[in-house]
């Protein structure tokens, strides 16, 4: 929880140093929370849509289809075959009452809570030596957007109008300032300059 009147923004971890995060949590037993930085990573989905997910969803299938919880608008995710067997992995050790139980449920069998998430999230950052500066559920629809955007850094409109898209930004300027590219624009040309 932020302090009123503050300014936070989340920032996004590597996608590297992420799947390294993800692999040592599951090492470590911490399945619920190498599922959530796993499916929060790769399908960039608001925490409010992810804590909504039912196992019966996600388990077992190439695709599904949400409604977001903020904009209602529908939305279709793919599972790429290595996610897909990771949920699997994470069903069978974290062993819910049923496939039409959520996903993230706490040893109090309800739902976490998006503040208990950012819990969570705090302590793992520590735990684990996190790069990453300001670690929240939002880093993890961050990365999402950066490793898009990296892997079609040759075609760096195109990758930003589907960003856009996806994330249901009104503008390709609103998605750059989103990704924090706005600002790296205008440090690079400080950069630039030389004697």
């Amino acid at each position: 929880m932020s302090l009123k009147y503050s300014i936070t923004t989340a920032d996004y971890i590597e996608w590297d140093e992420m799947t390294n995060l993800v692999r040592k949590l599951a090492r470590d037993g911490e399945y619920k929370m190498s599922l959530l930085i796993s499916i929060g990573s790769f399908w960039g989905l608001r925490i409010s849509d992810i804590l909504l997910l039912r196992w019966n969803q996600i388990l077992n299938v190439e695709e599904f289809t949400i409604q977001e919880k903020k904009t209602g608008k529908s939305r279709t995710i793919r599972i790429n075959q290595q996610l897909q067997k990771h949920i699997a992995d994470c069903y069978e050790h974290i062993n819910p009452i049923g496939i039409n139980a959520p996903i993230l449920v706490s040893q109090k069998g309800t739902v976490y809570s998006v503040q208990r998430i950012n819990i969570l999230l705090k302590e793992t950052k520590k735990k684990y030596k996190l790069k990453v500066k300001n670690f929240s559920c939002h880093s993890l629809r961050k990365t999402f957007g950066r490793q898009v955007y990296n892997l079609n850094a040759e075609n760096g409109e195109l990758a930003l109008i589907k960003l856009m898209e996806l994330f249901n930004h009104s503008s390709v300027a609103i998605t750059k300032r989103y990704l924090g590219l706005r600002q790296e624009e205008i440090m690079e040309t400080y950069d630039c300059l030389s004697f």
